[in-house]
């Protein structure tokens, strides 16, 4: 395990950066352990996992519940890879910038979506101590209940995500879109 940081900067940027009297971003800190290097088996059953879970969820309101579960959980990582997979399922920047702030932007959001993001922060907030029943009664409203176990699947799995992502400081910006498809 290592805990030294690197930079993502180059000397040349550096100097472009100067000589247009700008200043660097901050370093990007290395991760502190590259998790699935050292536990692969792990690693592909949260794939197969991750997949099983998505089966009939519609995947632009996948992206949604693993943004707002990432945003939640303060996973970096994860919030690269979900905001640039939702925009290149369609999703628009407004509705992913409105996501950290959707009980005052409810207009953007259909009430099945809204069903869904109240359920995700209720299950990714567990210190609360509890789902309360008038958001699982709601999410039950819109979903059938195949739909809503695959729901609770996917939030169940990112939360699961984001607590690799946090746990090992997996540095976000180098994620291309789709690339876990």
């Amino acid at each position: 395990m290592t805990t030294t940081s690197t930079t993502t900067s180059t000397t040349a940027d550096a100097t472009a950066d100067a000589a247009q009297g700008t200043s660097s971003y901050a370093p990007e800190e290395a991760p502190r352990l590259q998790w699935t290097k050292f536990a692969p088996d792990v690693y592909k059953a949260m794939v197969q996992l991750a997949a099983a879970a998505a089966q009939g969820v519609d995947p632009v309101l996948a992206e949604l519940v693993k943004i707002r579960a990432s945003q939640l959980n303060h996973c970096a990582f994860c919030l690269d890879m979900h905001t640039k997979d939702a925009l290149a399922a369609g999703e628009s920047v407004e509705r992913i910038v409105q996501l950290s702030a959707w009980e005052e932007s409810r207009h953007f959001y259909t009430g099945k979506e809204l069903a869904a993001i109240a359920l995700t922060e209720a299950v990714t907030v567990l210190t609360d101590g509890f789902v309360p029943d008038e958001v699982f009664e709601n999410a039950a409203r819109h979903f059938d209940e195949t739909e809503l176990s695959q729901l609770l699947a996917t939030i169940t799995v990112i939360n699961a995500w984001n607590r690799f992502g946090v746990a090992c400081r997996l540095a976000p910006g180098h994620y291309t879109a789709g690339r876990h498809n």
